[in-house]
């Protein structure tokens, strides 16, 4: 009887193990840790979106010390989620990196800064100080500044850059007067250490007229002549959308699931749950499809960046596919 016992189980091992085969390899590298900003991803992993596409998907969380672009360089990923300035710029660079789909509509990127500084509007940042996320996140915000014709030397006639760490410490410690904050993390972090609202004023990129797209999809040129991948990244993008569609729908659902993959364990239901609410609001619009309005936006605000821009010149065409979403969705 265990004889047989054991032989079922073996065929059961060596019939998951055939099905796990015969499903297509596709590895996304995130941006940053496992956090609602990804629900997404993690949803169609958890409610099986990615098994219907016939997927075998592995998710590797980003961190501080993490690059997607590097990753993506080295051969450490399919496909990542990066910020569109970053790509662009990695483009200019000589990186064959490509768009493949937008999930991303609006940024959820300002910057926070302390009423009692005095500081009423973007007039008021020259001679202050101001925290900026660099490793990529920089590029958005030193376009704005060359937008505002402020230089970022410290000079008494433009503002002082302080080299944020991922948190909202030189906020709250008075050694930046603003901070750069998401609207779906470090913000909320501020209100949770004791502020309040009506001690904040906040600057959000979008209505300054400055923003540029955010989590959009990227791969490099040669694996777009790969069929296989081709279909895998079909399937992934489809079933992706579905994933933040159904988390926009179901915020505190999609915050237990982000916890369950939190193996850092530092994250919070509270937290997560309104990162899920916010993050909804950023991807509300979105089909995954780029639309060309915000690319151009985007284009035109890295270009009219002062002396120092981000990019040089307009973009070439190749960095654009469509063949992905035009397949997932039409």
């Amino acid at each position: 009887m265990k004889r047989i016992l054991g032989m079922v189980g073996a065929l059961a091992l060596m019939s998951g193990m055939a099905q796990a085969e015969d499903k297509l390899p596709l590895t996304v590298q995130l941006k940053w840790v496992t956090q609602a900003q990804f629900d997404g991803y993690y949803v169609a992993k958890d409610k099986g979106f990615y098994d219907e596409e016939d997927l075998n998907v592995t998710i590797k969380p980003g961190g501080p010390d993490i690059a997607p672009v590097q990753v993506l360089a080295g051969g450490g990923a399919d496909v990542v989620v990066e910020w569109m300035p970053a790509a662009l710029a990695a483009r200019e660079k000589g990186l064959a990196i490509v768009n493949i789909a937008q999930p991303f509509k609006k940024s959820g990127m300002m910057l926070t800064c302390r009423k009692d500084t005095g500081i009423k509007s973007p007039a008021d940042f020259k001679g202050k100080t101001l925290g900026v996320w660099f490793s990529g996140n920089e590029y958005p915000f030193l376009s704005w500044m060359n937008h505002l014709g402020l230089k970022t030397d410290g000079g008494p006639e433009g503002v002082t850059v302080l080299k944020q760490g991922f948190n909202v410490d030189p906020l709250l410690q008075k050694q930046a007067d603003c901070i750069s904050t998401m609207t779906y993390n470090e913000y909320g972090q501020v209100l949770d250490a004791g502020l309040k609202p009506e001690d904040l004023i906040t600057f959000k990129y979008d209505e300054q007229g400055v923003s540029t797209l955010e989590d959009g999809l990227y791969v490099l040129e040669p694996t777009l002549q790969d069929k296989d991948k081709v279909t895998a990244l079909v399937r992934f993008v489809r079933a992706t959308m579905k994933g933040f569609e159904y988390a926009a729908a179901h915020p505190d659902e999609a915050a237990a699931i982000v916890l369950e993959n939190d193996e850092t364990g530092a994250q919070t239901e509270a937290h997560q749950r309104r990162m899920a609410e916010e993050v909804a609001k950023l991807t509300e619009g979105s089909t995954g499809k780029l639309d060309v309005a915000d690319y151009q936006r985007t284009v035109d605000t890295l270009l009219s960046g002062g002396s120092d821009p981000v990019i040089t010149r307009t973009p070439d065409p190749g960095f654009i596919a469509t063949v992905i979403t035009d397949r997932a969705f039409d």
